[in-house]
This record gives structure tokens, sequence and C-alpha cells, in this order.
């Protein structure tokens, strides 16, 4: 209530001083022109409340146009932040900008070239051919099921990432899978199972089932295989993807307070109200490499053959290829993999567990990638990644370095209107995306923020056909390392073939490359248990 009060102070203060002149004008006449001044705010104020294209001002009216006042000058505040010392922020603000620009279907090109400096250190770009061709069709989709799936999916190669109902808002769940269904592509429901928002708005989902089984769990918490196979029968539920971690906090699970749980949550979750709802650190349902490729096969049979995968933020090098072992002592094999870089966002994360664990993206990528080449697999199971994929160079550089398709979690918020308040923990989010009070959802209207969300997924995917048609290629998927250059340095580049080269297939079963350690891990890796036998990750 407080809260509330706050966010309309100032709307309710113009309200108040307008019948404070009306009443004094006939003692001092000349109150009629801020009589007039605050009239016409309380209008503004009654106006904002009802329009539906900016959450900011349904939230916070007349006080939310300062926002959009700092909005004008922009251009000069992000020039400031560039020749700054910042890091973070440049890159919030530019990937922002594009979002928005993109979601609204506003012109993104702007005068005077590039705003970076192309000389240091740390700038990378595609290279482009002299005959560049014409696409025409930049729905580009990769079709995902290995040799034992029956129902493979045709994805789009840009989808929406896990981000769980409770964690974001019913609105903004809602105006994301409608969004999905109208733009063709899918979308991550996160570990906080299929809520009946995803159900209502239609559009295709990738079901995410992380340690606490949320949506297919006994009372106990433990994994309930027939409340999986009535979830995973649902027309809308196309793929099954395993969460073993996660990259903002990766080896962590989570609590949510019982006071944070609301009717629409426990059914969803299948928890009880009134109790603290527990994400182990770990999954119960397998322990070793061998018990979680049974789990696949089993998860497969359950959902009737539908493509089953896990996601992982690559952390021990040795454990990841004790599930490749484990895939070519069973033959069972997942019909995707999801790399989810350490950079990816998360509105619950410790600090330390933010900046300090995990892998990045294009490392954990590289070496997975590298890992399923050198035991002859990769051609059977496909790669998506994850981690701050917001451009169209985003993409095409995930894909160069070995990904069949790329996740955003963080681009689709943008879209449905998150400004990083970073204020998601504490359930105040000014947007309504990241909160459950009713009264602050309200700001984000559902088929105005959805639109956006189409709109940003179609504009993205026609940069980077722009993108792949001026590098010489008729299709994303042809981007390779020696599409990417890097300057190390103001005076040296290198290609990505350099720093992040394919390994030769099959190196690891012949055991004839000994490049990067891959090997080292390789000998040390077992099919039977996660645990080393020396040292060594």
């Amino acid at each position: 209530m407080i809260t509330r009060f706050i966010r309309y102070s100032t709307f309710a203060l113009c309200v108040w001083m307008t019948l404070v002149c009306l009443v004094l004008i006939p003692v001092w006449s000349w109150l009629w022109m801020p009589s007039l001044a605050f009239a016409v705010l309380s209008v503004i104020g009654v106006r904002d409340m009802m329009q539906t294209n900016h959450a900011i001002l349904r939230n916070y009216p007349v006080l939310g146009h300062v926002r959009f006042l700092f909005e004008m000058i922009r251009p000069e505040i992000r020039q400031y932040l560039l020749e700054s010392d910042h890091d973070e922020e440049p890159f919030s603000r530019e990937a922002r900008n594009i979002v928005y620009q993109r979601a609204k279907n506003v012109e993104d090109k702007r005068p005077f070239g590039t705003k970076i400096s192309v000389y240091g250190g740390g700038y990378q770009w595609l290279t482009h051919s002299i005959r560049p061709k014409k696409i025409e069709n930049t729905d580009f989709r990769v079709t995902i099921g290995g040799p034992d799936c029956r129902h493979p999916y045709a994805a789009s190669i840009y989808n929406i990432s896990a981000m769980s109902f409770g964690a974001l808002s019913a609105n903004a769940i809602l105006a994301l899978n409608k969004g999905a269904k109208a733009g063709g592509f899918a979308h991550d429901t996160g570990e906080g199972g299929i809520s009946r928002y995803h159900k209502e708005g239609g559009g295709d989902l990738i079901y995410e089932i992380g340690t606490g089984y949320f949506g297919c769990r006994t009372p106990d918490g433990r994994f309930d295989p027939e409340k999986f196979r009535e979830t995973a029968a649902l027309d809308q539920v196309k793929m099954i993807e395993i969460k073993l971690s996660q990259g903002a906090k990766p080896g962590r699970g989570g609590i949510l307070p019982a006071a944070k749980i609301t009717p629409e949550i426990a059914e969803a979750r299948g928890v009880p109200m009134g109790v603290d709802c527990h994400s182990p650190d770990g999954h119960s349902a397998f322990s070793t490499p061998i018990e979680l490729m049974e789990f696949i096969a089993r998860l497969r049979d359950l959902s009737d053959g539908k493509p089953v995968g896990f996601k992982l933020c690559i952390g021990h090098r040795r454990e990841f290829m004790c599930m490749v072992k484990a895939m070519l002592k069973t033959g069972i094999t997942p019909d995707f993999i999801v790399i989810d870089g350490k950079e990816g966002g998360t509105g619950a994360a410790p600090l330390e567990f933010a900046n300090h664990m995990g892998m990045p993206l294009v490392d954990g990528l590289t070496f997975a990638h590298n890992a399923l080449r050198g035991a002859g697999l990769r051609n059977q199971i496909k790669i998506g990644a994850s981690g701050k994929l917001i451009h169209a160079f985003d993409i095409a550089k995930a894909l160069a370095l070995g990904a069949d398709w790329a996740n955003s979690a963080r681009g689709f918020m943008f879209a449905i209107g998150c400004i990083q308040a970073q204020s998601c923990h504490t359930n105040h989010c000014p947007t309504g995306v990241a909160t459950q009070d009713k009264t602050r959802q309200r700001a984000l209207v559902v088929p105005d923020k959805a639109q956006r969300v189409a709109n940003f997924h179609r504009n993205t995917l026609k940069a980077l056909g722009d993108m792949t048609g001026a590098a010489g290629l008729t299709h994303p998927s042809g981007f390779l390392p020696w599409h990417l250059m890097m300057r190390e340095n103001e005076r040296e580049m290198v290609t990505g073939e350099d720093v992040y080269p394919y390994m030769p297939e099959g190196f690891l079963l012949r055991e004839d490359d000994e490049r990067f350690g891959y090997l080292k891990r390789w000998r040390r890796a077992s099919a039977d248990s996660f645990e080393p036998f020396d040292e060594g990750v």
C-alpha cells in the first residue's frame, strides 16, 4: 500500500493542488495560473494511467515523464558512458536501445558510423563478401531430434530462453508466449512449470525440468513419471529440457518463501500453499553419467518420443566428458544440449556466483562442440546457446563457434518493457515484468507487448539475414570460425579459427590430438561416475 501511494503521489499531489488553487482563487486571483498548470498535469496523469504504450507511465503517472526527458538526451549520455571506464552500462544501454527500436518497428539505422573504437583490443567483426547474397526468407529453422526421437521439432534459430512464472509476472509470461505464437518460435518455461498463462498464450513450449521437478513432482519433491507424462502430452510442449545448471548461479538451487507463493504459482509448480518451495542444488533422479542418459531415455519414452535434452553451464570440463563417455557406452544420446553462459542473467543470484562461478558462453560452447566432435557425436546432437545473445551479430558469432540455434532472455525481456531497474527480487518491478503485484502487472499491456515480442524476433532475424547475405552465405548455419575476426590489440588481429578452432572429428576416440588439454580430461573421465579418480577438472 505504501509503495502504491509513492507511485501515484505525484499525480495525487497535482490533483490536490488543482483543487486547493480553485478554492483559493476568489481570495488570490493570481492562483488561476498554477491552477491551470496543475490541472494540465492532472489530465496528463489520467491519460498516463489509461494509455497502453508505456508501462512506466501506467505505474508512475506524471512522474514517469522524467525518465523520458532523460531519454531525449540519451545520445550524449551514451557517448559519455562509452568513453568512460564502465563495462556493463554501455552494453546494457546499447542493447536496450536496439531491442526497443526493433520491438517498436522503429528505424534502427544511425548516422556517422560506429560509435565505438575499432582499434582497441576486443573489437570483433564478421568478414563480408564482394558477392553478397539477397535473402528474402529470414524464417531460419533448425530441426531438433536425434535417431531415437519420433517427433522432431523445426525450431526457429532464435527463441525465448528460460524464465519461470513466479520470477516473471503473469502478464509477462502471457505476452512472451503470445508473441512466440505470433512469430512462430519457442518459449522455454524455465523450471517453474507450465502455468495457465503459458497455456493461454498457445505458443510452442520447451518444458524445462529442474531439480525441484515442478509440474512433475511427488509430494516429497521427487520425480513423478505419471505427472510428467500428462504434462509432456500437451500439444504445446515441443521439447523437454533437463536443467543441470544455469549460468548466473551454477551449482546452486533456490528457495521461494511461502509468503511469495500465490495460488497460481502453487498450481504451476505442484507445490502446497503456506510452505517454502525448495529447488535443491542437484538432481535426485540420477547421480551418475549413465543414470543421466537413462533418465533422458525415460523422459523420451514417457513423452512419446519428443526431443529431450539438457541445459548446463560448463563447470568441470571432465564432468561433461563423463556425460559424453556415457553416451558412447549406453548408446543413448540427448537430442540437444543447451550451453548456458555464466554471463546470463537472473533475478536471484548471489553476487559472487554471478561474477565468479561458471564458464562464459564462448568458452563453454567451444568446449562442448569440440568434445562432441571428438567423440564422433556432434552430428547426432544439436547445440543451443544462451547468454546475452541480443544482437544479430551475437547470434552469428554463436553459430560460427558451434551452436545450431540461440536463446535469449534479456532481449525478450527488453521487448516487453524491462528497463533493468534491478528490482526483480523486491517485487517492485516498475514495468510489471518481474513482480507478482497485480497493480504493478497492470502496467504491462499484453496485446501491445506480445506484438513487440514478435516484432523484435522478426526484425532481429531480418538483421541476421542481412549479415548472412553480406557474408556471401545463404543461411546463418554457414557461419564458421574463419568468418569471425578479432582485434587483440592495436596492431594485431586474429581469426576465430585461430582462437576457437574446430577440433578434428573423432580425435578423442583416436587420442591423436593433444591440443587445449582435451585428451588429458578425456582420459580422466568415466561414464560410471562424476567423481574424479585423480586430480584435475
